[in-house]
């Protein structure tokens, strides 16, 4: 079955674009234009992934994001590719800790969409990491299968992204990784120049898997280079 996509956006002349161009790549597109609209069509129809405006005429992208969060199951889970006007580093930081997958800034190329979208679907599908199946360091279980991180048997929230993220640095447990390093293990590019919405991930998994996310035992900073997954917790 083609992935279905949904598009959150107000600009109809934008979502038609965009709407034709994933059909021809093989995607089914449904388009919704305001957020209560789009958040109707989640609750009653499959979706694989959200294209989410930021700007749109009833509520913003952001309270429409933290509202899918909110769902329960699924659709709770589904991966958000958020869609910011200017690009503007405060608007990605809020939209990550929200819990979106990833963020586009307009006026984007329809193949870099078309490339974020099925970056993240291959991440949503188990794509980095195929060859284990679990892991476990101490109280912290990764289980790669499921796609389920656990501490002390209790289930941890992380987005799509972030588990992968997580992986990538137990993977690499011991070994210090500069901020382009993770995100190509990753994404399988290098981070644009001055991002630092690794850091915002960074944070968002310590909170779901550290005692104290202040004073993280699992993944450390190391100051001017990076982040090291530590094998064993100090």
């Amino acid at each position: 079955m083609n992935a279905r996509m949904l598009m959150i956006e107000d600009d109809d002349r934008l979502a038609s674009m965009v709407g034709d161009y994933l059909r021809q790549s093989g995607f089914a597109f449904a388009h919704a234009g305001d957020g209560q609209s789009g958040l109707t069509y989640v609750q009653h129809n499959p979706v694989d992934l959200v294209i989410l405006d930021l700007m749109l005429p009833d509520m913003d992208g952001l309270q429409v994001c933290q509202k899918i969060r909110a769902m329960p199951g699924a659709n709770g889970q589904m991966p958000v590719l958020m869609l910011t006007a200017k690009g503007d580093p405060m608007d990605r930081i809020i939209g990550l800790e929200l819990g979106a997958d990833d963020y586009l800034p307009k006026p984007f190329e329809p193949r870099e969409l078309l490339a974020r979208i099925r970056a993240i679907l291959r991440r949503k599908s188990g794509g980095p990491a195929a060859g284990n199946v679990h892991m476990q360091f101490g109280s912290l279980e990764i289980d790669l299968d499921a796609r389920r991180v656990t501490v002390k048997g209790q289930a941890c929230e992380l987005t799509s992204y972030q588990f992968d993220l997580l992986v990538a640095m137990a993977e690499r447990a011991g070994r210090v990784l500069t901020r382009d390093q993770i995100m190509e293990a990753v994404r399988g590019r290098e981070l644009e120049a001055f991002d630092r919405s690794i850091d915002v991930h960074i944070g968002r998994i310590r909170m779901a898997i550290e005692r104290d996310a202040k004073i993280p035992e699992r993944i450390l900073t190391v100051r001017g280079v990076g982040y090291v997954f530590a094998r064993q917790q100090t």
